[in-house]
């Protein structure tokens, strides 16, 4: 079975829905939305992404040969479950915020609108790809607002949950406003800058620290940053200022040096008047080892003389809050809107759009979630992406989606820069989506 593909990627509830849907003649077009019930603590905001990915999955949606054969074998699906599913392509509509906007809790992030069997088979995959790629891009931003316009790379591959959420992190990292990559494939992939410097390893394998600086030198000489913290770090810039001269012979410049260890700050200040000391002043200091956005707040606070971070781990799990309290729910089926009424997971019915108003300031004033018909003044913020299974243009470049996010935070009002907890953005119900949640309990 070398062709199992990703619509089995899902949960097994998915097909036996599915299943009963079709045997029931139940296939009038559903409206699902997905959306963030709350924020994870400290957050004020979300970034949206994965877009992308979820419409590439929706444009392949397909049953293989080998899935058929699975399902077969292992039983419960019927004769005509099956040849129901090898037919089976998304045929339906998608509308959905641009990856990169700012989002908050109830907003519906993504609306599908297709026949009902085609829309649930798709839920556990859309909520996938949304749920982490925005998680990873939200704590992206969290950074990328802490390192106060220094740049930031992604170092996570290494500790990333698999190779998808290595490449997938990379991307949502990059798309927020990380500045590159040490992942090769989500470089190539993607079309995002990579980086990289060396490990302690490589001078470990050397009997000194300068031979192994000259070697990694003479091998990239175009991009020279030396890690100098495998031993002593004072003692190794050092070093690199004693080889500075005999690499400039070679044609060779030193660009920077990394620091992985101890107290950061201390060491980038001893460092940078080793540098400077020995002519190196445009000699950047690079700074990694388990950083998140708090050491990075704290560091450019103090003013320590860095020049760039690294950031792993902590961005690539989003390690402080590691998934979303997300959602897929029906809100409408053959004319009919659908409302879930649980106690603390309420829903509201109906196809919604979002409304955002700019103050005066040209910062975000106020959301109002309404029914799709209404006009309300603001920017609407749900677009038309897909048409009967289709792309309505092509997907934006990263390019495009990283400008679109930059403005994007540059809308964000200064309390909802903050790395603790700002009063929450006022996101409004407006009035005829309260009638229509009226209406329906009624009916219900």
């Amino acid at each position: 079975m070398n062709d199992l593909s990703e619509s089995l990627l899902t949960d097994l509830y998915e097909l036996t829905m599915a299943q009963a849907y079709v045997a029931q003649n139940m296939t009038g077009e559903a409206v699902f939305e997905f959306f963030v019930r709350k924020l994870p603590t400290r957050r004020n905001f979300l970034m949206t992404a994965g877009l992308h990915q979820v419409l590439f999955f929706l444009e392949q949606f397909h049953f293989s040969e080998s899935d058929l054969i699975w399902l077969e074998e292992k039983g419960g699906f019927t004769p005509e479950t099956l040849v129901a599913f090898q037919a089976m392509r998304f045929t339906g509509d998608v509308h959905a915020m641009p990856e990169g906007t700012v989002c908050f809790p109830h907003e519906p992030i993504l609306r599908i609108t297709a026949p009902l069997p085609q829309a649930q088979l798709v839920e556990t995959r859309v909520m996938n790809l949304l749920n982490f790629q925005t998680m990873v891009a939200s704590k992206a931003c969290r950074c990328i607002l802490a390192a106060a316009g220094k740049p930031l790379i992604d170092f996570g591959l290494r500790r990333a949950h698999g190779a998808e959420a290595g490449l997938l992190a990379a991307r949502a990292s990059y798309l927020a406003g990380f500045a590159g990559t040490s992942n090769a494939l989500a470089g190539a992939q993607f079309a995002i800058p990579t980086y990289g410097t060396m490990a302690h390893s490589f001078v470990q394998a050397h009997r000194d620290e300068t031979t192994a600086f000259l070697h990694i030198a003479q091998s990239q000489p175009h991009n020279v940053v030396l890690l100098i913290d495998t031993y002593d770090t004072e003692a190794a810039a050092e070093r690199v200022v004693m080889l500075a001269p005999e690499l400039k012979r070679q044609g060779i410049v030193i660009h920077g040096v990394r620091l992985d260890s101890g107290d950061l700050g201390i060491h980038a200040r001893k460092v940078r008047h080793i540098l400077d000391r020995g002519g190196l002043e445009e000699a950047r200091i690079l700074a990694s080892g388990n950083l998140d956005e708090e050491r990075i707040e704290a560091l450019v606070r103090s003013g320590a003389p860095i020049d760039r971070f690294a950031v792993g781990t902590a961005m690539t799990t989003s390690a402080d809050a590691p998934y979303l309290d997300c959602a897929y729910k029906l809100q409408e089926y053959a004319g009919r809107p659908c409302r879930k009424r649980s106690e603390g997971k309420a829903t509201w019915p109906g196809r919604k759009q979002v409304y955002r108003r700019i103050g005066r300031d040209g910062r975000l004033a106020q959301d109002t979630i309404t029914v799709e018909q209404e006009t309300l003044p603001g920017r609407p913020l749900l677009r038309q992406v897909m048409e009967r299974g289709r792309r309505v243009t092509p997907s934006p470049s990263i390019q495009e989606i990283r400008d679109y996010a930059r403005s994007a935070l540059a809308e964000l009002p200064d309390t909802l820069c903050r790395l603790d907890q700002a009063e929450p953005y006022e996101v409004r119900i407006a009035e005829a989506l309260e009638q229509l949640a009226g209406q329906v309990d009624q009916d219900t």
